[in-house]
């Protein structure tokens, strides 16, 4: 291979019709800015617009119901109002030209009553008390043992998400990633830890898959195959999370959204730092080779072992976390090899501009 041939984090890369101006990927980043009634605001479009030069901005989670909220003053895509402070996001990263999609999410039983309407239970595939506490209006709280979906409710579940698509549409997004991973919703249905149903949601790997499947049959009708992808995380124990087979579950997962022929998978390394916490360990990785599609891979990369990721084949895309947070232009960081600006973990989540929009870019 030719050094023209190698890929290259900086060059174009084109992601099924939209061209982004370099392989770097923002990664979805829960902030806790949203305003009242979990409306984006003024200060989230100055944030977006801010890291427009990532090749794609992959928004914060949304939640697509009030029943999916599971943190405070976290953004929604259910209301018009919602919608509507969306369109703002949207518009000024366009502006500046920028891509960016916007990432569907249900925290299931990672919630807390406080946060639902009327004070009702978090929901989940079956009745299992998630340790830890939840993070509330009124600081944290122990986690309450959710609700059992009956087998009817989950296709009004399926429903919202497909409301929420829709409305995405109509914010001006790019296209959508489903929120597969990271103990909420959807990971929740895969994971045997967590999924003990008996009906056709729960036991083996179909029925277990079945929820992200049709979830993402959903998405698709709505936007087509080539603005949706997916977020997995094989190996996180986040939200005390786990199962008895992770390698097994999720290459039959990877295997069976190859018949989508999504615009790309982004599998999360995240708890490779924890072997075994999640369940038998087993190389994320080897997602690449089940995949058919675009192959986005995330978790602690820094300049050089994304560079080699992407000249290797190991990925064609790389997504960055808490990098993007502390510099808003980081592609240009990394392409001149320039210094970059060091996060402040006590404002990732909730406050204003401090630690939000106010990191120095390099002209500054």
């Amino acid at each position: 291979m030719t050094n023209a041939q190698i890929p290259d984090l900086f060059s174009p890369f084109s992601l099924g019709p939209l061209m982004l101006k370099n392989r770097m990927i923002m990664a979805p980043l829960t902030r806790n800015r949203a305003g009242p009634g979990n409306v984006p605001q003024a200060l989230n479009v100055e944030y977006y617009a801010q890291r427009a030069s990532a090749g794609l901005i992959i928004s914060e989670g949304a939640q697509v119901s009030p029943v999916g909220q599971g943190y405070p003053a976290t953004p929604g895509i259910h209301s018009a109002e919602q919608i509507e402070g969306w369109q703002q996001v949207t518009a000024a990263v366009h502006e500046r030209g920028g891509l960016i999609f916007l990432q569907l999410w249900h925290v299931g039983r990672i919630s807390h009553p406080s946060l639902l309407p009327q004070g009702i239970l978090p929901v989940a595939p079956s009745a299992v008390l998630p340790a830890g506490e939840a993070f509330t209006e009124e600081g944290m709280k122990p986690f309450v043992m959710p609700r059992s979906l009956a087998s009817d409710e989950i296709a009004g579940i399926i429903e919202e998400y497909r409301q929420a698509a829709r409305n995405a549409q109509q914010a001006g997004f790019d296209g959508v990633e489903i929120h597969a991973a990271n103990g909420y919703l959807i990971d929740q249905f895969l994971r045997d830890g967590t999924n003990l149903r008996n009906d056709r949601y729960g036991g083996g790997l179909e029925n277990r898959c079945r929820f992200l499947l049709e979830v993402t049959e959903a998405v698709v009708e709505v936007w087509g195959a080539d603005r949706v992808g997916v977020r997995l995380s094989p190996v996180q124990p986040f939200n005390d999370m786990r199962d008895s087979n992770p390698q097994a579950l999720f290459s039959y997962v990877a295997a069976a959204l190859n018949a989508f022929d999504l615009v790309y998978l982004h599998v999360t390394e995240m708890g490779r730092d924890a072997p075994g916490l999640a369940g038998p360990f087993f190389e994320p990785g080897l997602l690449r080779g089940v995949w058919k599609g675009i192959y986005m891979t995330n978790s602690g990369y820094d300049r050089q072992r994304a560079i080699a990721a992407v000249a290797e084949g190991d990925a064609d895309l790389v997504a960055f976390g808490v990098p993007f947070i502390a510099n808003p232009d980081l592609v240009e960081r990394f392409r001149r090899d320039a210094p970059l600006n060091l996060a402040d973990p006590d404002s990732f989540y909730g406050g204003g501009a401090q630690g939000y929009t106010d990191y120095p870019f390099l002209e500054d």
